[in-house]
């Protein structure tokens, strides 16, 4: 059997010449069939080469005698010594690799010393120079991937808040920098670089979470990253899935895990390569009881990719995902409820469905060794739908009437293509990228009654309950052209600017009509408000940003950038009635600017790092207040925009390879991680009372995560604590909970413990874990809407158990 590998042994004998040699030849393998990739490493580890597509090398070097060593996968590592003599038309031959090594072997022949990494200033058809990125390399994670362990997963990317409801990783929920996590809606959401929310500006939340076991890494990019992909203030997040195996015709992985509370999932991938087509593709079940009553699931979650090589510069890629889930929702509490039991339920007739079905065809071809064109064809259609019992009276029992109904239908296409090229100017290396997006969306949303049962019927009630309270039906449609660039001036070898641009047109509708019928103290309709809309808001705007990278060298970086960032307001935020709060019908769009500021690399490749400051401005921010609400005048909560922000902070991640510091041996792992975010946060300006000065909802003063990891061949165990400190989720500030409904109130300060393990021998894995190790009860989030409103605890002590086939 064929295992991956890397060897960073390098043999130290070095001898100084003061001529300058140019070292050439070939890499083939036993068969004398060029291998393509292979990576040439000097005796320090620096990389010297790698070979191209006919398995051809080339360098220079100023030694008589030069120790090399050859790399790539599925092939032994090979060490050779070569003198002046030697240097040209070499021919080296790499012999298939079949003894077994253990795991821990080879994540240290591969240099994966730490679990996160940083991305190059150019990859593929994409410009990261100046910017931070951070890529979560999930096929290393200790996490419990099997159930979307976000906290786990995303441990060490800097300042992030995460909203944990579920115990099975249905929804991914995470912000960060004063960014509501909910549904990850203030990032752009992609899956391998084409975008998989529901409406990329009108509802740009994300129902479809990619599922962890078929990554292969995350990729977030911050803020700056709005001239490239989207116009957020929270950047880029991009999913990668794994990559078909170059070297079999067929690989079969099967995973299955048990755990807490019923959970039980099955994860069954299949991949390979014949000649010209390659293909990965797998399967992901979930069933479970959830932690509280009133919340089973079961999600059936399915991707393929097709790839057709044509030659060395043209490749076609199809990919589809197809989601389906069902889950029933166990309702919100009130502080006074969540106190006295955090697991309890009272609502038993909440249910949400997701079907998600995502396709992607695209087309790359490599113009020549500096030019690059890529296209993205893409699409969705998708549908959301909730029922259920849902009042702002959190405590008060389900009355078995008429459910709340609310549908979302999603249909978009489009397509991004994209142009790079690396060229001189002035004498110096420059890369420039052009590229343009086009997105059409036609979306449907209905609010109004369900049925009356308690089962998972989402069948329209209307004709049988015609004064229900609530009551919308709007066509949204969508069209979004955009252009951006953006320029990697290298000032001289260590210094480079990259200014960037975005165009964007962006023409949004709100057509139909709502109802809201009152009611009299005995429950009788009193009279029925009905407003029609017939909305088309065209708007034309350019974002502009500039990034500053110096290097040092390989192991040191100064970073800094600046952009401008804009959010439309969604459909969901003017159409959909709420019971929690009003929605204020002169709602505007968010604009403001993020900027970074840090610096990032290693030491000896024993401590890697990444601080930065970072700022982010804030105007016509969009948020809940407490207030007097017309024309009834009742006190309760407005969407509206609260007015200007500032969040100022201060990240750091801080990883130490204790292996390298100790000097151990080479069959051990052990590392130890810091990841602090310190931020202050303020509102600086707003139209509403009492706001001034308060603090921006949905930012903890201080977000710490630490953890160790420590690995003895085969066996790997990993320990995590997680600390934030309180925070709001009102622009009010509200000091005390709101007993009725606890929609608005503090989220309290909490901390968490989780351990996990694995150990691998030869084809089989296993896995296993506690989350939560002290039983902490707690909760991240007060849910305006589904899944409450009120409180959602998040889960007490849980186990899993994971085992692992692969053939």
């Amino acid at each position: 059997m064929k295992f991956k590998v890397l060897v960073v042994v390098f043999i130290l004998f070095q001898t100084t010449l003061y001529s300058q040699f140019t070292v050439f030849g070939t890499v083939v393998s036993e068969q004398n069939q060029p291998i393509k990739n292979v990576e040439i490493y000097n005796e320090n580890g620096g990389l010297l080469a790698k070979t191209s597509p006919l398995g051809k090398f080339k360098f220079n070097t100023d030694l008589e005698l030069i120790v090399l060593v050859f790399f790539t996968d599925n092939y032994k590592v090979k060490n050779l010594v070569l003198e002046s003599d030697d240097y040209q038309n070499t021919k080296v031959v790499l012999n298939s690799f079949t003894e077994e090594l253990s795991e821990i072997q080879i994540r240290t022949r591969k240099e994966k010393i730490f679990e996160l990494k940083r991305l190059k200033d150019v990859e593929g058809t994409s410009i990261y120079a100046g910017k931070k990125t951070e890529v979560v390399l999930v096929n290393q994670s200790a996490a419990n991937l099997a159930a979307n362990n976000a906290r786990q997963i995303f441990n060490q990317v800097a300042g992030l808040n995460i909203f944990e409801n579920d115990d099975a990783g249905l929804q991914l929920n995470i912000g960060g920098r004063g960014l509501d996590p909910n549904r990850t809606a203030n990032f752009n959401t992609r899956q391998n670089l084409y975008d998989i929310s529901a409406d990329v500006l009108g509802y740009p939340e994300s129902y479809y979470t990619p599922a962890s076991e078929g990554l292969k890494e995350i990729q977030i990019i911050r803020g700056a990253a709005s001239l490239q992909y989207g116009t957020q203030f929270g950047g880029l997040i991009n999913f990668v899935t794994k990559k078909p195996n170059a070297t079999k015709e067929l690989e079969l992985i099967s995973r299955n895990t048990v755990g807490s509370f019923g959970l039980y999932t099955n994860f069954t991938s299949v991949s390979g390569t014949k000649n010209k087509v390659s293909y990965y593709g797998f399967f992901n079940y979930k069933k479970g009881d959830g932690f509280r009553p009133n919340s089973q699931f079961n999600s059936t979650n399915a991707f393929l990719h097709l790839g057709y090589q044509f030659n060395d510069k043209n490749k076609l890629a199809l990919e589809i995902t197809y989601l389906d889930y069902l889950a029933k929702q166990a309702g919100g509490l009130t502080d006074r409820m969540f106190a006295e039991n955090p697991f309890q339920s009272n609502r038993t007739r909440n249910w949400f469905k997701v079907d998600w079905l995502l396709y992607n065809l695209k087309y790359n071809y490599n113009i020549s060794k500096t030019a690059t064109f890529s296209f993205n064809f893409f699409g969705l259609n998708a549908s959301r739908k909730a029922v259920g019992f849902r009042v702002a009276r959190v405590a008060t029992e389900d009355d078995f009437n008429a459910r709340d109904l609310i549908i979302g239908d999603f249909n978009n296409f489009g397509f991004e293509t994209r142009y790079l090229n690396s060229y001189t100017l002035l004498g110096k290396k420059t890369t420039f990228l052009i590229g343009a997006k086009y997105y059409n969306a036609s979306n449907n949303s209905f609010q109004g009654p369900g049925t009356d049962g308690s089962d998972a019927n989402f069948t329209k009630a209307t004709a049988q309950f015609p004064n229900f309270r609530f009551q919308s039906d709007f066509d949204n449609p969508n069209e979004n052209i955009a252009l951006f660039g953006e320029n990697i001036l290298y000032i001289n070898d260590k210094f480079s600017i990259t200014p960037g641009f975005r165009f964007e047109y962006i023409n949004t509708g709100s057509n139909g009509i709502k109802k809201l019928t009152n009611f009299d103290g005995a429950g009788n309709p009193v009279g029925t408000v009905e407003e029609a809309d017939n909305i088309t808001k065209e708007r034309s705007f350019a974002l502009l940003g500039v990034g500053f990278s110096y290097k040092q060298n390989k192991a040191f970086e100064a970073y800094a950038n600046v952009s401008q960032n804009y959010r439309s307001i969604t459909f969901s935020d003017v159409n959909i009635v709420n019971p929690s709060n009003a929605i204020d019908p002169n709602l505007e769009d968010e604009r403001g600017y993020t900027a970074d500021l840090g610096i990032r690399g290693n030491v000896n490749k024993n401590i890697s790092y990444d601080t930065n400051f970072f700022a982010l401005f804030y105007n016509n921010r969009i948020g809940d207040i407490f207030t007097r609400i017309p024309p009834i005048n009742n006190v309760g909560l407005l969407r509206t925009n609260v007015g200007k922000a500032r969040i100022l902070g201060i990240e750091s991640l801080v990883d130490f390879n204790l292996k390298g510091i100790l000097k151990m041996r080479n069959n051990y792992i052990l590392n130890l991680f810091f990841n602090t975010s310190f931020i202050n946060s303020e509102y600086t300006e707003s139209k509403e009372n009492g706001i001034v000065g308060n603090s921006v909802e949905f930012v903890p003063d201080v977000n710490f995560k630490t953890g160790v990891r420590f690995g003895y061949k085969n066996l790997l165990l990993s320990l995590q604590y997680s600390y934030l400190s309180e925070q709001f989720n009102d622009a009010s500030n509200s000091p005390i909970p709101d007993e009725s409904n606890a929609v608005r109130g503090p989220i309290p300060a909490y901390n968490i413990l989780d351990f996990s393990t694995s150990y691998k021998y030869k084809f089989a894995k296993i896995e296993a874990g506690i989350n939560n190790v002290f039983n902490n009860s707690y909760f991240t989030r007060r849910a305006t809407g589904y899944p409450g409103p009120g409180i959602i605890p998040s889960a007490p002590r849980n186990y899993y158990l994971t085992l692992e086939l692969k053939f």
